[in-house]
């Protein structure tokens, strides 16, 4: 695990920025930290090692352009960055929270990928009412029951990223589906969402496989799935795990007869390594590669410059994770503390993201478009917005 730490210099501004929103600046308020320069120190706990490591890489070096490009500081302030590699192991969080908030006293911590370590931040954000932004993981609880006002998502919930796809699947004539995941949270929420609607549509759903995470030997439920002969099946992984199901269920012959749907996770940043086997997968999302929009097309030229690499939906949920934290440092003139203020010009945030309009619930939930993708030409493309501006119930948040 490291932990080490760096400071961003003040760099020229790239080019090819996307836009954000623009809010009012207040008068700058002098705290003794701002007073004296000091740095904001922004914690980054996210996976550089295991399953999701290529994910957590991608949010770093996302949140990472969006301050270079603000000439290494937000709200006025030069940042400061403490990262610490969760290595997508919940057992750890709680300790490794705590370590950035107690010990390393951060102001802010923006994290994580894995779902079952996102939870263990958000008790030790709620607990120590410490500042947390997350930038992928989607446990429906972080702004359901244990929403907070100190707490944000520039990502999404479980149940919003797969809910339209029941009616995408029933609309295209799919009536008898096997469901297939990791047997963890984030796992059994999207499989649940994607339920939810396609069941109350009318869709069946003739079996629900799973495997323990992160395992990946997946032979014995495709076995099964080629004995059920389900119209199609929808699925959930990503990363590793998502690279390895998708090249097995081709090589099992089964893209032949049975379609493969899924959460977008399952071919987002993993196409190249999957290859011709990801060819005709639809998913469900709220980005698409080839989404047509300015602030889009600036990102990628910027990401590809910064980092020699195609953006994707992790750069784009660090990058809009720095320019939510920048609205709300902006309102305050760089003073963290002034927290009230900050969280308010924060839940106001219309940002102007790569991935189209971006704005927020009050439970601190995306409301976002998701689109119905397909990968074709190498790429997630968009076939058609599957449902717009998705908000998600935030059901048990007595914020919302």
């Amino acid at each position: 695990m490291s932990n080490h730490r760096f400071r961003l210099t003040r760099r020229a501004l790239l080019s090819g920025a996307a836009g954000t929103a623009t809010l009012a600046v207040t008068p700058q308020i002098f705290s003794p930290a701002i007073a004296q320069g000091a740095p904001l120190k922004v914690g980054l706990m996210l996976p550089y090692t295991g399953t999701f490591a290529k994910l957590g890489q991608f949010i770093d070096n996302g949140f990472k352009l969006y301050v270079e490009q603000q000439g290494g500081k937000l709200g006025g302030r030069e940042i400061a960055f403490v990262q610490l590699d969760d290595e997508s192991k919940p057992e750890a969080a709680t300790d490794n929270m705590n370590r950035l908030v107690s010990r390393d006293k951060v102001d802010v911590v923006v994290g994580t990928v894995h779902s079952g370590v996102a939870m263990a931040m958000v008790k030790v954000a709620r607990d120590t009412n410490s500042m947390l932004i997350i930038p992928n993981a989607g446990a429906n609880d972080a702004t359901g029951p244990q929403c907070a006002k100190n707490i944000f998502r520039t990502s999404f919930s479980n149940w919003q990223t797969t809910f339209p796809a029941g009616k995408v699947l029933i609309d295209e004539g799919k009536k008898n589906v096997a469901t297939i995941t990791w047997r963890y949270t984030a796992g059994a929420e999207m499989i649940g969402a994607f339920k939810e609607n396609y069941e109350k549509l009318g869709g069946k759903v003739v079996e629900d496989l799973t495997i323990p995470f992160p395992e990946v030997e997946f032979q014995a439920l495709l076995t099964r799935i080629a004995t059920l002969k389900p119209d199609a099946v929808f699925s959930f992984f990503a990363g590793g795990g998502a690279v390895k199901f998708v090249k097995d269920y081709a090589a099992a012959g089964l893209n032949k007869t049975i379609p493969l749907y899924g959460a977008g996770f399952l071919t987002d940043g993993t196409i190249p390594a999957q290859g011709e086997a990801a060819n005709g997968i639809k998913t469900t999302l709220h980005y698409a590669d080839n989404l047509d929009n300015p602030a889009n097309v600036a990102f990628l030229k910027a990401f590809k410059a910064k980092t020699n690499l195609d953006g994707d939906i992790y750069a784009v949920q660090g990058y809009d994770a720095g320019a939510l934290l920048d609205i709300g440092l902006k309102a305050v003139g760089g003073d963290a503390g002034a927290r009230d203020k900050m969280v308010t010009a924060m839940e106001g945030a219309k940002i102007d993201s790569p991935r189209g309009p971006l704005s927020f619930n009050k439970a601190h939930n995306p409301i976002q478009n998701i689109y119905l993708r397909e990968v074709k030409n190498g790429r997630n493309e968009m076939v058609k917005i599957a449902q717009a501006n998705v908000d998600d119930p935030a059901r048990g948040c007595r914020l919302a």
